[in-house]
């Protein structure tokens, strides 16, 4: 029997910890190299080294004091009930919840406390509010936060947000009294209701837009359909995105219908993205995904990228070297075993569907070909006789196009990404069998928060309204006529810390469409996989909150009315049924590689 490492122990003292705080005994901790991140009842914690530094062992216990916190003191469904709908109001709003619950640990327990600051430091040191010089770069849903947090705790902010703090800290306090949030830091509803109305001192909602005791009651009469609608789509967002993301969400502004009239804050709300040219940012970041009701594009609305000088198109194998390709491929398969039998036998499913349609006819007599057994008997007696070859015809179902096109951002991190990369990886072996050629292509961005793009646009002193502000990345992981086993280790790609970052979904189905109508094949079919709305913060921030959405609609609404494309979108957790005509929600990626196979059987039953 294995000797228990000091590791080992801490491990285990750490999970019983962390189910004591949470009052929950079903509580699972374990160590990660990636983000810390907590889904559920399983929690993931920076691993420190074997030696167990001090720092990195209070680093460990503070995220995982934290993610316990949140499952003892927070509610997730009265949370999404009364969030706004709103990006940065989103956000602020989640912030101000989350000190709230970092406040209620606190209290009583100066090692959590403490554990709780370490933690935080860690946060802030990759935030933007570090790097800010101005007003308008210092995101507000960081300094809100903090400022929360020292009127809770009465403890003060990390050294190194403290020049963020003094550039709004003043502005802040002039216009919102935090003081009162404490009075109600036991009821969460409460609390709730005395943050919405600090969103709209600083005019991040609208004043009507703050929840009242019926609203917040649960009362099934009160309330219009769209606003249970949007409070299910919110339902459907948090729990998409994982509960208890580190705070790692990153902010955009929402300036749709505002016009430029605003207030004082107005450009200060969100201008976080500073930094080193093709800075990451925090690997643990996560778009936030707006959902907005539906609403006709404008017939003058005009979409344009600031620059397309840093957008590339790279296929998989030039992001990484082989061996890691390999690796990587080897580590989607081990955590993916006990599901690909079952999408297996999905595929062949398929498989048999597509071969019944498949009415083979031939020519017989010909010159050459393959050899009729019907005739060999004339070929033994002579050789020589011709005539004696028969030749498949082609049928329509064969001249036929597949494009898987994957989401490739930040939430889709974890089990979605790894089984639209498995079910892409059986679903283009099948097709192959089938003599239907299969491309996957992906679309992310190249860094968080604008990029080089962003750079540039800075440097030319912020033109308003400057359109697309990202660098866009592109990734082909298998071509059309690329062999099935030639692309199988470029899937594995999609499990590469740091490639999944944020998505703008108009360019990359322009940029799939563009290759499905140069191939050959009569029949072409697009299927998009994601989870959400388009999100770049950096393009929000600076343009309208449904820039990037009202583009994507347009691109819809062209392939599907003009284009000879047949176009149909799987939405993992989001309703995308509001943006394609032909889709399907699946609310668990562990029905995604049904929901493919059952999409594209109709599409070929109807034909």
């Amino acid at each position: 029997m294995a000797m228990e490492t000091p590791l080992d122990r801490f491990k285990a003292v750490l999970g019983g910890t962390a189910r004591a705080i949470a009052d929950e005994a079903e509580v699972e901790l374990a160590f990660t190299a990636d983000a810390p991140v907590q889904s559920g009842k399983h929690i993931k914690v920076p691993m420190p080294a074997r030696a167990l530094p001090a720092d990195q062992v209070a680093e460990a216990r503070g995220f995982a004091d934290g993610f316990a916190l949140r499952l003892r003191h927070h509610d997730i469904a009265l949370h999404a009930r009364a969030a706004p709908a709103e990006a940065v109001a989103r956000a602020v709003f989640d912030a101000i919840e989350g000190a709230r619950v970092d406040a209620l640990g606190s209290r009583g327990y100066v090692g959590i406390a403490d554990n709780l600051a370490t933690a935080l430091d860690v946060r802030v040191r990759a935030d933007p509010i570090t790097r800010a010089r101005t007003r308008a770069e210092v995101p507000l849903a960081t300094a809100l936060g903090l400022l929360v947090r020292e009127t809770l705790t009465g403890r003060q902010s990390p050294e190194a947000a403290a020049p963020g703090l003094a550039l709004v800290r003043e502005w802040i306090g002039e216009r919102a009294d935090l003081g009162g949030l404490a009075l109600v830091l036991d009821d969460q509803r409460g609390f709730q209701q005395m943050a919405m109305k600090l969103l709209e001192d600083l005019d991040l909602v609208e004043g009507d837009r703050v929840p009242d005791e019926a609203d917040e009651g649960g009362s099934e009469d009160e309330g219009t359909d769209e606003q249970q609608q949007d409070e299910g789509e919110q339902n459907e967002d948090e729990g998409g995105q994982g509960e208890g993301q580190v705070e790692a969400r990153g902010e955009q502004t929402e300036s749709e219908g505002d016009d430029g009239d605003g207030d004082e804050m107005g450009e200060d709300r969100l201008d976080d993205a500073d930094g080193e040219p093709g800075d990451d940012g925090e690997e643990g970041m996560q778009p936030v995904r707006p959902n907005r009701p539906f609403s006709d594009p404008s017939a003058q609305f005009d979409y344009k990228p600031w620059t397309t000088q840093f957008d590339e198109v790279v296929a998989a194998t030039e992001l990484c070297d082989a061996d890691e390709l390999v690796r990587l491929r080897g580590y989607l398969d081990q955590q993916l075993v006990h599901l690909q039998s079952a999408v297996s036998k999905l595929a062949n499913r398929l498989q048999r569907r597509l071969m019944a349609q498949q009415n083979r006819s031939w020519d017989f007599d010909q010159e050459e070909g393959i050899l009729d057994a019907a005739r060999l008997a004339r070929v033994v007696v002579n050789p020589t006789l011709s005539l004696s070859y028969k030749v498949e015809r082609e049928t329509d179902f064969r001249d036929t196009v597949v494009t898987l096109l994957i989401d490739n951002s930040g939430s889709m991190r974890g089990r979605p990404i790894s089984i639209a990369a498995i079910s892409a990886d059986i679903l283009a072996r099948t097709l192959e069998r089938c003599g239907v050629k299969t491309e996957i292509l992906g679309f992310t961005t190249r860094a968080w928060k604008g990029g080089q793009s962003r750079e540039t646009w800075l440097a030319a002193g912020r033109p308003p309204q400057p359109g697309r502000l990202n660098d866009i990345r592109h990734i082909v992981y298998k071509k059309a006529d690329e062999p099935w086993r030639r692309a199988r280790q470029n899937l594995g790609l999609m499990m590469r810390e740091g490639l999944l970052k944020e998505n703008i979904d108009g360019e990359a189905l322009l940029w799939a469409h563009s290759r499905l109508i140069a191939r050959p094949e009569e029949r072409r079919i697009l299927m998009v996989i994601s989870d959400g709305a388009p999100v770049d913060d950096s393009t929000l921030s600076v343009n309208s909150g449904s820039y990037l959405e009202r583009h994507l609609r347009q691109v819809i609404a062209w392939i599907e009315g003009k284009s000879p494309v047949e176009l149909v979108a799987i939405g993992i957790g989001h309703d995308v049924t509001r943006y394609y005509a032909r889709a399907v929600t699946i609310m668990d990626a562990e029905q995604l590689a049904g929901a493919i196979v059952e999409q594209l059987a109709a599409l070929f039953d109807a034909e």
